[in-house]
């Protein structure tokens, strides 16, 4: 059993479901958007332009999405 574990390891099977690590992703991005809106409005009193707040989003999504694949839940 453990070598099959160590092959389905090797192969990239991952431990956490897509759907839950998209999820996960999903919310951080909208998270951290939602508070750079935040600390925008507070700082420049305007509101944020939507590309901007989607870069956020974006650069925030991929190192979630990587820390994800790594974990063993």
């Amino acid at each position: 059993m453990i070598v099959g574990v160590a092959a389905a390891t090797a192969i990239g099977v991952d431990d956490m479901p897509l759907w839950q690590r998209l999820l996960i992703t999903v919310a951080t991005m909208l998270v951290t958007s939602l508070i750079a809106g935040f600390l925008w409005r507070w700082l420049f009193d305007t509101n944020i332009p939507g590309y901007l707040s989607g870069v956020v989003g974006g650069v925030t999504a991929l190192p979630v999405w990587e820390l994800l694949k790594r974990m063993e839940i």
